[in-house]
């Protein structure tokens, strides 16, 4: 079922005679019987002309501008123009075409789209899917292909390669022997990818359902080890925390819980765990090979000391490559770090008051279940405890003076009292 509001945007443009399609993704997921989360447009319509049959909309992007129309608080329509090249098929990272040589036609936008089955057209007015691709083909054999010659495409955008697993492991479709080869033979071309762009398209694959499957092809074709640095030689090695699990397995295992608690938070209504938590989950079995973290006894400075450890590796690895905020950097290394206490604390029969008590706790806990729910097959509680916001500490207001309103206002050091402006004498 079409989305009203997409369905309205599309009559529009149609009606102030302009071509006007369903695009990508959303006729992927009709096709498929599956309910679409975006409905994209494309039209022959330049953005400006858009802009001025909608009003409640803005204009986006730097090279190739598509408008973004909006419907509600949270609800946003984007309608891009037909056009030839994908912004990252440019030469050069500054590389812009002129005006008239950027829009191009139908069969051309097809073209400069990722893999077949995104590239199909959805009209309106004649009930029609419009494929110069062989998407439709693809779709009704569960076939991923890269459109045009896959190891060129990839090479002039590596993030192709990420697109490709992941509409694979959604789809449960079986990626094109040439597509997948050369996502193999290019893997190394990821880290050459904006640290942002990867960092993003990671998110988008740890909150889809699908990183279990995810992972298995992540893992297969090596782009796992290219995203997540730290495990390029651990995979194989043996988590040192009584599991007798691999690294590799203990990952496949975390996966399969994250989509399990992403499904259960949708179905309840909860917000989804920030990222920082579920990056930190990910990194856990590398940091107990890497820290012991399962068989350390942690006492005063000794807490300190692998906290600073821990933060230097993050920040000389994933930090960097995925242009992580320092927020996010501190709140991983905190769970890290602290994981080992609560390890402790639950051996000896529980936590103290003033562990409860710290601002960490509660976070960390939750980091526990889960991981212990991957490892051990032992559930987390069916409704996880709070993954609490990182607290702020509020400086107090002192209390003003009741009586008078004298010199309120003036300034601490003013050209009144001695010494002068800034105690700078006159």
């Amino acid at each position: 079922m079409i989305d009203d509001d997409a369905l309205r945007v599309l009559q529009k443009l149609n009606s102030n005679g302009y071509a006007a399609y369903l695009v990508g993704g959303g006729v992927r997921d009709l096709y498929l019987g599956k309910k679409p989360k975006d409905f994209d447009i494309s039209t022959d319509a330049r953005p400006g002309q858009v802009r001025k049959l909608f009003s409640n909309s803005r204009t986006i992007g730097r090279r190739f501008r598509l408008v973004q129309i909006f419907f509600g608080k949270n609800k946003v329509i984007e309608v891009s123009t037909l056009r030839s090249l994908s912004e990252h098929d440019l030469d050069g990272p500054e590389s812009v075409l002129a005006p008239n040589n950027t829009y191009g036609t139908l069969d051309q936008d097809a073209q400069r789209r990722d893999i077949t089955i995104n590239g199909l057209f959805y009209e309106i007015e004649n009930q029609t899917i419009i494929d110069y691709v062989g998407g439709v083909s693809d779709l009704d054999n569960s076939v991923i292909r890269v459109i045009g010659t896959p190891e060129k495409r990839i090479q002039r955008d590596p993030v192709r390669m990420m697109r490709v697993i992941r509409h694979s492991a959604r789809n449960g479709f079986t990626i094109d022997r040439e597509s997948w080869d050369a996502v193999c033979n290019n893997n190394s071309r990821l880290p050459l990818c904006p640290p942002s762009r990867l960092r993003d398209e990671l998110l988008r694959d740890i909150y889809s359902g699908y990183l279990g499957c995810w992972f298995e092809l992540a893992r297969d074709t090596e782009l796992f080890t290219r995203l997540f640095s730290p495990y390029r030689e651990l995979l194989p090695t043996e988590v040192p925390d009584g599991s007798s699990l691999s690294c590799r397995e203990q990952l496949g295992a975390i996966c399969q819980t994250i989509d399990r608690h992403n499904h259960d938070a949708i179905e309840a209504g909860r917000h989804r765990p920030p990222d920082y938590f579920m990056l930190s989950l990910l990194l856990l079995p590398w940091a107990a090979i890497r820290f012991n973290l399962f068989n350390t006894q942690l006492k005063g400075p000794q807490l300190f000391h692998l906290a600073k450890r821990i933060r230097t590796e993050i920040n000389d690895s994933i930090g960097l490559e995925w242009n992580l905020r320092r927020s996010a950097r501190q709140e991983i290394t905190t769970l890290l770090a602290h994981l080992p206490l609560i390890i402790q604390h639950r051996k000896s029969g529980g936590w103290p008051k003033w562990l409860r008590k710290k601002s960490y706790f509660t976070n960390c806990r939750t980091l526990y279940y889960y991981y212990r729910e991957a490892t051990r097959q032992i559930p987390a509680p069916e409704t996880p405890p709070h993954i609490a916001p990182s607290k702020r500490v509020r400086v107090p207001h002192e209390k003003r003076r009741s009586g008078s309103r004298r010199n309120r206002g003036r300034p601490i050091i003013s050209e009144r009292k001695k010494g002068g402006i800034f105690g700078l004498k006159k």
